[in-house]
């Protein structure tokens, strides 16, 4: 009998297409070289890679949206061990092909799941990645408020945001017959995408800066920097916080969710 060849890494990577993400793989070849955003993420990866820490031992990392585990396989390759979730098994088989390739497959896990089911995660994360994800969410701050729940130390966020960087202050209370504020560019709102946005049935909600500031803080976040456009690096706020929500929200999101303490 005769030994099937082994699959050559170009006829994998035509077989597992289209990418999303370009990987860089051993062997110098790439997932995605023509990409129309360019070198994706790696661009984005490098806003974030020195403000992360370099030896990532002992953290649990959670990356959501993983897609083809590009940042997945950077947090392992400094030490974490990684779970990524996606809800399309497209990208999946990617990502676990890929994690083969990169021999990282012993440092990731990789599932099939939706933000909402984080909820009945036991245990929070060191570090979370929520990045291109809330825009696709139909109910986006409540999968905000069950990530922000899971992050121990440090979240990354981050989304498509609709143009301008003005926040308006914050108000501790607001008469019901003055609203005129609220059409006020800088006043923390999010534009709803009825149909489409890029062909994309799933873009269903795109904030403002002011709204994506507004939005973490009223999650219990701190936002700690701002390091590139559209991204936001955040730790857990003290639970006392003037920040925070001004009325416990853990019987709503129980609720929600479906969940219980």
């Amino acid at each position: 009998m005769t030994a099937t060849p082994a699959e050559s890494t170009a006829a994998a990577i035509a077989r597992l297409g289209p990418w999303f993400h370009n990987l860089h793989l051993p062997g110098g070849m790439e997932t995605a070289p023509d990409h129309p955003l360019g070198d994706f993420p790696l661009y984005k990866w490098r806003v974030l890679a020195n403000l992360l820490p370099q030896n990532l031992a002992g953290w649990r990392a959670l990356d959501i949206g993983c897609n083809a585990g590009f940042y997945s396989f950077e947090l392992a390759r400094r030490g974490a061990i990684v779970t990524g979730i996606d809800v399309d098994q497209h990208y999946l088989e990617q990502a676990r092909w890929a994690a083969r390739e990169f021999g990282l497959e012993h440092a990731i896990e990789f599932r099939r799941q939706q933000v909402y089911e984080l909820v009945r995660e036991a245990e929070p994360f060191d570090l979370v990645l929520f990045m291109g994800v809330f825009y696709h969410l139909r109910y986006p701050l409540l999968g905000l408020d069950i990530v922000a729940r899971l992050v121990r130390q440090v979240l990354v966020f981050q989304s498509l945001t609709v143009p301008g960087d003005g926040v308006a202050p914050v108000e501790e209370d607001r008469p019901l017959d003055d609203r005129q504020a609220l059409a006020r560019a800088d006043w923390p709102s999010l534009a709803f995408i009825e149909r489409c946005m890029a062909g994309d049935p799933t873009n269903w909600w795109v904030p403002n800066h002011a709204a994506v500031e507004a939005l973490l803080r009223s999650s219990g976040l701190h936002v700690v920097q701002r390091p590139g456009h559209e991204i936001y690096l955040c730790e857990p706020g003290p639970a006392q916080s003037a920040d925070a929500p001004p009325y416990d929200i853990t019987p709503e999101l129980l609720a929600a969710t479906g969940a219980r303490h």
